[in-house]
């Protein structure tokens, strides 16, 4: 394989999970070309990975077919590494000798379908309704189906380790942090179905009993709770509009990460920090499993159905809960 093209234009999170397929890869083909196609939104991940010998950005509005074919000539082998058309229709395009990607167990006629974009597909155990059946039913994390789709088009030298390029530069960026805090990363989850900002406030003045640093961060969609965080003084610091590596540089002087489930949890793996996710209550089962901190120390909690008193108390006391056990010490 002297020319490949790997293909992941999603969210930030999963093409941080995708950077151990990435590796294994270039590990595999240590002379080949590397071309990844990203979005304008995901690239920042790629940046400065020197896995890949070039970063194309997919233009946004433009069709997959269209695009894929202006790489016709350019791959030997082309990966679709998320489950998604636009991806598949990408890699398809590129007409490369071998063309892979996955799909979902239950998607029966799109796995048909499918096989005018690629010649090896894989098949995905993870599905939403079996995996709430049977809580018990296994489901690979996204990491692991990744390596096992690259493996199956002939990349064989498992990498298993998430990579994210913080300098010193970045570091030195946010010194002013404290160190060892426990942070807190807001998403917009905290705030509807199953928690809410008030008790979310609550949370964080509970946080303290561990006589830690709180630093919160905090996601543009979250701008709108940030004045009421900081009328309370929960946090000892609040940080938002960090650029991505410097907002991963944060995560890294972390003691304890506890966010919601969203690209965070990635990062905090990536940085190898401790990590607290609050999952949703829907498809719990699934999503603990396939988008699970990787390969660190972590601490998973259900959000509850409803937000009546009685069910946010059981939350924030099943959050403090993990927290004391992540950092060994009581509360």
């Amino acid at each position: 394989m002297n020319r490949i093209v790997l293909v992941r234009t999603d969210r930030i999170g999963d093409l941080i999970l995708s950077t151990p397929a990435i590796a294994t890869v270039r590990a595999s083909f240590p002379d080949a070309r590397v071309t990844m196609v990203c979005s304008s939104y995901n690239r920042v991940v790629m940046e400065r990975n020197t896995d890949v010998d070039e970063v194309v950005d997919f233009p946004s509005g433009m069709r997959p077919e269209l695009f894929g074919a202006t790489l016709r000539g350019r791959a030997d082998l082309a990966v679709a590494l998320a489950p998604r058309a636009t991806d598949l229709a990408i890699a398809g395009a590129t007409r490369a000798q071998t063309r892979a990607g996955y799909t979902y167990e239950r998607r029966y006629l799109l796995r048909w379908t499918l096989r005018r974009f690629v010649n090896v597909l894989m098949t995905s155990e993870a599905d939403p309704q079996l995996s709430e059946r049977d809580p018990g039913r296994h489901v690979r994390h996204e990491v692991d189906q990744l390596l096992d789709l690259v493996a199956l088009a002939g990349a064989k030298r498992r990498v298993e380790r998430l990579r994210l390029d913080i300098t010193d530069e970045d570091r030195a960026a946010v010194a002013f942090v404290p160190e060892d805090p426990i942070v807190f990363h807001l998403g917009k989850r905290w705030f509807h179905d199953g928690s809410t900002l008030e008790s979310t406030l609550q949370l964080l003045r509970d946080l303290h009993r561990f006589d830690l640093p709180i630093v919160v961060t905090y996601a543009p969609d979250c701008d709108t709770y940030v004045p009421a965080i900081a009328e309370t003084r929960a946090a000892d610091v609040v940080l938002g509009g960090l650029p991505f590596h410097r907002w991963a540089a944060v995560f890294e002087r972390a003691r304890v990460i506890v966010t919601v489930d969203t690209g965070a949890t990635h990062v905090a793996s990536a940085v190898r920090r401790p990590t607290l996710v609050a999952f949703e209550h829907r498809y719990f089962h699934l999503n603990s499993q396939e988008w699970a901190p990787y390969k660190v120390p972590s601490a998973l909690v259900r959000k509850p159905r409803n937000d009546d008193p009685e069910s946010l108390a059981q939350l924030r006391g099943d959050v403090l809960q993990g927290v004391e056990k992540l950092l060994g010490k009581r509360a």
